[in-house]
């Protein structure tokens, strides 16, 4: 029994050593968890205190930047709104210069727009009057083709274009209009060619009711009625030509026969070949205005030719008369160019005379008359001076001397 409170009191004392011994342990744990924690916490505040750092410094760096990125938009800014005037101030002056540009083209438009309209009311006065001229000539166009319907009228108007033709381009000699022939019958106009007393005979009664019919035809059957009518009416005036005005040793075995229109030739031509063959036969020529005044101009040339040959004699005999007047005057030439080669001699010697006379004065004027006056005229035996100087004083002074002393021909 007094065991058991020993064991007791010893089972105490381990239970407190233990007890102890665990809170020492646990002590030390909480001593080495709280070191830990403390040096954690040290470690997160001095990682803190460095991130701190690093944020301050990148706040700083953040300033920094936002400084200069506050200093530069404010640059930026400044600039902007300096080139903002600039642009402002160039736009306007761009305006201002478009808009003067614009004021001048308006100005320049108008005044090219009032020229364009003065000159357009010009051109429609000139139309208008161009338009009253046209109105005149269909009137006398019109009349015109009245004047071509009525066949005194129209031969006329051929005889008239005709007349003008030759009269323009020859003499009056060398033409006759309604001249009578031997046979009762009167040519539109009779020409006559030099060293031929046969005269040429020119026929102005074109038939035109024909073309007129086939000009307005416009069926093919009339045409054709037209074109026979055409080959009939020509025809028959071709052989009355023959008949009538070729006369031997009165007229020409060729006549002409004037058409008073170029396009009524060409048509001819053109269309009506046969026609043309038939005039050739019976020698007739068929001219318009421009190939009659073609024949004429030959003809001129010929009646030219005959004339200066009729004047031959006369033209040899003022050639031989030129001839002889140009011999005389290579005669009176010759004689003016002796008198000119006399005169020029004579020119010589008097500028040897007036040379002489220079040196003469020359030598007057270098003399010395210092010594004895007679030394300076001195002469030999025979009267002549002793010296150059005296001989040429003493041969110019006396002319008569060049004969007695050899020194003054010298």
């Amino acid at each position: 029994m007094d065991r058991f409170p020993a064991w007791m009191d010893g089972l105490g004392a381990a239970q407190t050593v233990s007890i102890l011994g665990l809170g020492l342990a646990l002590a030390l744990i909480l001593i080495l968890v709280l070191t830990m924690l403390l040096l954690r916490f040290r470690r997160e505040a001095e990682g803190n205190h460095l991130r701190q750092q690093e944020m301050e410094k990148s706040l700083l760096t953040l300033n920094r930047q936002s400084a200069e990125l506050t200093g530069r938009l404010r640059s930026m800014g400044e600039i902007l709104g300096s080139r903002q005037a600039d642009l402002a101030r160039l736009v306007t002056e761009r305006l201002d210069r478009v808009g003067a540009r614009l004021d001048e083209t308006i100005d320049v438009s108008a005044q090219k727009t009032g020229l364009s309209l003065a000159k357009l009311n010009e051109r429609l006065a000139v139309i208008d009057a161009a338009q009253t001229r046209l109105t005149g000539l269909t009137q006398e166009v019109l009349s015109l083709k009245h004047i071509l319907a009525n066949k005194q009228a129209r031969g006329a108007f051929g005889q008239g274009r005709m007349e003008a033709i030759v009269r323009d381009n020859l003499p009056p000699s060398a033409y006759a209009f309604q001249p009578v022939l031997s046979n009762r019958t009167r040519p539109d106009c009779l020409i006559r060619l030099p060293g031929d007393e046969r005269g040429l005979v020119v026929d102005a009664k074109f038939p035109l009711e024909s073309f007129t019919a086939l000009k307005e035809a416009t069926q093919d059957e009339a045409r054709k009625q037209a074109a026979a009518r055409v080959r009939a009416d020509v025809g028959k005036h071709i052989n009355d030509i023959a008949e009538r005005y070729f006369l031997p040793g009165e007229t020409q075995d060729i006549a002409i026969l004037f058409v008073p229109a170029e396009s009524l030739h060409a048509d001819l031509h053109e269309y009506f070949e046969d026609v043309i063959e038939k005039a050739h036969r019976h020698r007739i020529i068929i001219v318009s205005p421009s190939l009659l005044v073609m024949a004429i101009q030959v003809m001129q040339a010929i009646i030219r030719d005959a004339r200066v040959r009729e004047q031959a004699h006369a033209i040899q005999d003022q050639v031989r008369f030129l001839l002889e007047d140009v011999a005389r005057l290579q005669q009176r030439a010759g004689k003016l160019a002796q008198h000119f080669k006399q005169a020029g001699d004579d020119l010589d010697q008097v500028l040897s005379s007036s040379e002489k006379i220079t040196r003469h004065g020359n030598r007057i004027e270098q003399m010395d008359f210092s010594g004895p006056r007679d030394a300076a005229f001195q002469t030999d035996g025979r009267g002549a001076a002793k010296d150059a100087f005296t001989e040429d004083l003493f041969c110019a002074g006396n002319p008569a001397a060049t004969d007695q002393f050899n020194g003054c021909n010298e």
